[in-house]
């Protein structure tokens, strides 16, 4: 677990159980990597650009390309300093 000072401005990631299993497919189609730079950013400043606001069911909610096929989604939660993510893979299907 990381050190309390090291989280002063720094933003928390939380994972729903949807974006836990996604996390295994995106170990075993080589996107680790992307994914991690993605999460990254978040943590620095989940408005830092691109991203894209979506709208219907995932109202609220913001995707970042992880490549042609996938996206990260997630919900940035002001007051708490939190990032959800909620998926990892394609929210298409």
């Amino acid at each position: 677990m990381r050190h309390r000072s090291r989280l002063v401005g720094m933003w928390q990631i939380r994972f729903t159980r949807q974006a836990q299993k996604d996390a295994r497919k995106i170990y075993e189609a080589g996107l680790q990597k992307r994914v991690e730079s993605i999460l990254e950013i978040l943590r620095e400043n989940p408005w830092q650009p691109p991203f894209e606001k979506l709208i219907g069911d995932l109202s609220g909610a913001c995707s970042r390309r992880i490549n042609i096929h996938h996206r990260l989604v997630c919900q940035v939660m002001e007051p708490e300093k939190i990032v959800k993510i909620i998926r990892m893979w394609t929210h298409y299907q």
